[in-house]
């Protein structure tokens, strides 16, 4: 056939022999290696098979070994009725001359003075420590306006999940110790405020204010002169005490010239819980703490009116629940399976389209040298 036979041929010997009836069902074409062309534009598809191929199961493995997180939110169950304040603050005046307290919506009025420790200290002591800013200030004190890169992406300053839960488990966190006066007046010229207080899960305001002003209370008023309510805050946060989790207050710095003026914060408290599902090392490990948004404003005075710090706090009627997992493994293999295959058949017709532009632009080149030179081609046939 096809004059096969008049050249001592046989088609017989071009195909596979024949097998068993399984064998018929083969839907995979083979040819014999002898018959089969290697070119350098099949070579070039396949290293870039392999290079696509290789970015694409990295970044499928990057994923799932980082985990996916999911934010819900709902109506927090129950009734809290109790709700953890820490605090670490200092303020540029003397432990003598300011008083604590929380009031709440419930007009309950609590001494926080008593509750929370007072040391004295210099000022200078803490402004110059690593990592003070201004509120909507970094370090460098560049506007953080909440656009472009961001190396967390997380609250807390975390960026998984899993990292919250490593930075909170761990013993039982306590404050750090008062350094010792140094290179000041005798006694500090500040005082630093720290511990955890109770209050109850209400909207309340917590403030400092000077001795004998905001109240009506017995004793001699502390002179106007005295007042600098100028203040850092190391931490603030509500719920159990989780020292290494970042809040938007913490290590926060503010200052005024005037002896007449009013810091007030006001706070958005949301309850949190983070967990972690299976399949990840940490598996099983859940936090429940409290998040909050802030903002700011402070303003100079008068004298008829109540300087100090002022932090209003209101609890968010809402429940965050933030939970990592990990798909299984088996989930990620057949993955991999799908972007190797999707790629191997991309690359096919990419290359199947690449050798058939070419054959085209090749017949077109050598017809149209044909014509300018008047060299006649042969016919295929």
């Amino acid at each position: 056939m096809n004059g096969f036979a008049e050249h001592g041929l046989d088609e017989r010997a071009f195909g596979e022999k024949k097998g068993n009836i399984v064998q018929a069902f083969d839907y995979f074409p083979k040819a014999k290696p002898q018959y089969v062309t290697r070119t350098a534009g099949g070579g070039k598809w396949t290293v870039a098979i392999l290079l696509v191929s290789f970015l694409l199961i990295f970044s499928e493995f990057a994923r799932w070994w980082r985990g996916h997180e999911t934010h819900t939110f709902a109506v927090e169950k129950g009734v809290g009725h109790n709700l953890q304040i820490n605090l670490d603050m200092v303020l540029a005046m003397k432990c003598a001359d300011i008083h604590v307290n929380v009031q709440d919506a419930a007009g309950d009025r609590i001494l926080a003075a008593t509750m929370l420790k007072e040391n004295p200290t210099n000022w200078h002591q803490w402004v110059d420590a690593r990592g003070m800013h201004k509120l909507g200030k970094d370090a460098h004190g560049r506007v953080i306006t909440g656009e472009g890169f961001h190396d967390h992406d997380e609250g807390f300053g975390e960026e998984h999940v899993h990292d919250i839960i490593a930075a909170a488990a761990g013993r039982r966190a306590k404050f750090s110790k008062t350094p010792r006066l140094r290179h000041g007046p005798p006694g500090g010229d500040s005082c630093r405020i720290f511990g955890s207080l109770d209050v109850n899960k209400v909207q309340g305001d917590f403030h400092i204010t000077a001795r004998g002003h905001g109240y009506q209370e017995f004793g001699a008023h502390l002179d106007h002169t005295a007042f600098n309510f100028s203040h850092i805050v190391s931490e603030l946060s509500f719920g159990a005490f989780y020292p290494s989790l970042h809040n938007p207050l913490d290590r926060t710095v503010a200052t005024t010239p005037n002896h007449f003026h009013k810091f007030q914060y006001f706070l958005s408290v949301v309850p949190t819980v983070y967990s972690i599902g299976s399949s990840t090392p940490l598996s099983g490990r859940t936090i429940f703490t409290n998040q909050y948004a802030v903002t700011e404003q402070s303003y100079m005075v008068g004298e008829r009116s109540v300087p100090g710090i002022f932090f209003k706090y209101d609890i968010e009627p809402m429940l965050l629940s933030v939970e990592e997992s990990r798909d299984s493994f088996l989930r990620f293999v057949v993955k991999v399976v799908n972007v190797f295959s999707g790629v191997l058949v991309a690359g096919h017709w990419g290359f199947t389209l690449t050798e058939w532009a070419v054959g085209v632009w090749g017949r077109q080149r050598r017809r149209s040298d044909g014509v300018l030179t008047g060299r006649a081609h042969d016919n295929d046939d």
